[in-house]
């Protein structure tokens, strides 16, 4: 979720750190729906963090105006505020759904349902903190982290970034072929950034070898935030190597509705708002139909397809041996998803070059297709515009510098983005290279419910929306090229940073408005 998100606090926010446990003997109120006590008979195995839980961290803010916020602390099924200090936000607009009206009794019996749901469903992870997890099956999970309640998502915005996937996926199938555009592109990068330098040797010694990739599989995922003063939906990124969540955001998905199904008179929702989402489904499908593209009657032996879900980190090739495999599978006749050209793509700095003045116009002919992609790029800029960087340096709480990295937690923020500048101005080097510059997104502030380690929180939110997209080819026949469901990602408003698996964000889904 590496995004360039609003933050709205100086102060630390400090969580209970209970985990949740249920005896016989612990009573609570009865809910306006059902006798609460009846459920809680059954003992629910601690937990210790998956995650590593960014929530406390201090954050740096352009605090202007101010609202309470508070943790609510599920212990043997009871819902419990705590105490949390959180200054305003930039722009906090009045929430569309008040879910933090909701009566407590009623918001007690969802966090159970919702962790009993989860167990039965497999909305589960492994438990890094368990010695076992991971060596015994079934022994070490703890529910992922998800909002109670979807995401309040304009139904016009939705509809714009669900008719953008195709498109984007086009854009990336034509931009890979043209090796002469990356290798430029990304020319002053490789000398500021090893590990970009390695991903390009790559792909020059493909391109010295004339090596073709006639059956071509994308699987991406373009992300989005809805800006609040402008209301335009802009991109946050394209994803174009190892698009994680597919599983995990249908569940998601599901138990939310299941949670309105059962509750959605109550909390006044239409469980039919949220719309379905078949992420993993048509991810297999795709892996399915590239396999009868390779049409190999010794499936069983030759490696048909090869799918990355790692190699997009300096830390996924600890050693040369993992170089080598990369270059291995490239020089390899099985589809990749992604190839390295594939990949390169997907770079922060190719995104950069695309959103300049009549570069979209090298890859696609269709004018209406370009004037939608250029409606959703938010201001991209080289670190080469001294102009940009000035005004950057002036008031840097407006940009966001970024590294030619995936994952979260990489991005550079607030009075950091104007050191980090100052300091390369005064090297002098290539080093400017490595970053690009971003405006700075501030999407609608709104109340949520957070689960983390059987814990609730109450808190201020903002989310980050993306939507998959499948493409295969084969020559010059488009096999597949469809929107494929969706990832919401939800953050609490004072935290710069994003990305589930980093411990930063929840996932989440939709309820269209």
């Amino acid at each position: 979720m590496g995004a360039a998100y609003s933050s709205c606090s100086t102060h630390s926010l400090t969580f209970s750190s209970q985990t949740l446990f249920s005896f016989p003997t612990v009573t609570t109120k009865t809910s306006s729906k059902s006798n609460l006590e009846s459920k809680f008979n059954t003992f629910l195995y601690p937990t210790n963090k998956i995650f590593n839980t960014h929530l406390a961290k201090p954050i740096k803010t352009m605090a202007q105006t101010s609202f309470p916020c508070s943790g609510l602390a599920v212990k043997c099924g009871k819902v419990e505020e705590v105490e949390t200090h959180e200054e305003g936000c930039l722009r906090k607009a009045p929430p569309v759904l008040d879910y933090h009206g909701i009566d407590q009794d009623l918001i007690e019996e969802m966090v159970y349902d919702s962790l009993v749901w989860s167990s039965l469903h497999g909305l589960v992870v492994g438990d890094k903190s368990a010695q076992r997890s991971g060596k015994v099956p079934g022994v070490g999970l703890v529910h992922a982290p998800f909002a109670l309640l979807p995401v309040p998502f304009p139904e016009s915005h939705w509809t714009q970034a669900c008719e953008l996937a195709p498109i984007f996926s086009e854009l990336v199938d034509r931009v890979s072929l043209d090796g002469k555009f990356l290798q430029d592109s990304l020319s002053r990068t490789k000398k500021a950034d090893s590990f970009t330098s390695r991903l390009l040797d790559i792909h020059s010694k493909m391109l010295e070898i004339n090596k073709k990739e006639e059956i071509r599989l994308g699987l991406h995922r373009s992300d989005y935030m809805l800006d609040e003063k402008t209301k335009l939906l802009l991109q946050i990124e394209l994803n174009t190597i190892s698009s994680s969540f597919p599983g995990l955001s249908c569940l998601v998905n599901e138990l939310q509705r299941s949670l309105l199904n059962q509750h959605g008179e109550d909390l006044g929702l239409d469980p039919k708002r949220i719309p379905s989402n078949s992420a993993v489904s048509h991810f297999v499908e795709a892996f399915a139909k590239a396999w009868n593209e390779y049409n190999n009657p010794r499936g069983g032996k030759a490696i048909a397809v090869v799918y990355f879900r790692a190699g997009y980190a300096p830390n996924d090739y600890p050693s040369e041996s993992e170089w080598r495999a990369r270059l291995l599978m490239e020089q390899s006749s099985a589809i990749k998803c992604p190839s390295i050209s594939y990949h390169l793509a997907g770079t922060k700095k190719i995104q950069q070059e695309l959103a300049k003045p009549n570069v979209l116009e090298r890859f696609l002919d269709n004018k209406e297709d370009i004037a939608k992609l250029r409606e959703c790029f938010a201001g991209l800029w080289s670190l080469d515009d001294s102009d940009i960087v000035e005004k950057a340096i002036e008031k840097p709480e407006l940009f966001v510098m970024k590294p030619q990295r995936e994952g979260g937690g990489n991005n550079i923020y607030g009075v950091d983005v104007r050191e980090t500048l100052q300091r390369l101005q005064k090297e002098g080097t290539d080093g400017n290279a490595a970053y690009i510059l971003m405006q700075r997104i501030f999407p609608t502030v709104f109340p949520t419910f957070l689960m983390r380690d059987g814990i609730c929180h109450k808190d201020h939110a903002i989310s980050e929306l993306g939507i998959y997209g499948a493409y295969l080819r084969n020559k010059d026949k488009v096999i597949m090229n469809d929107q494929c469901g969706f990832l919401m990602r939800t953050k609490i408003s004072s935290s710069d940073e994003g990305g589930v698996a980093a411990g930063f964000a929840v996932l989440d889904s939709i309820y269209l408005t």
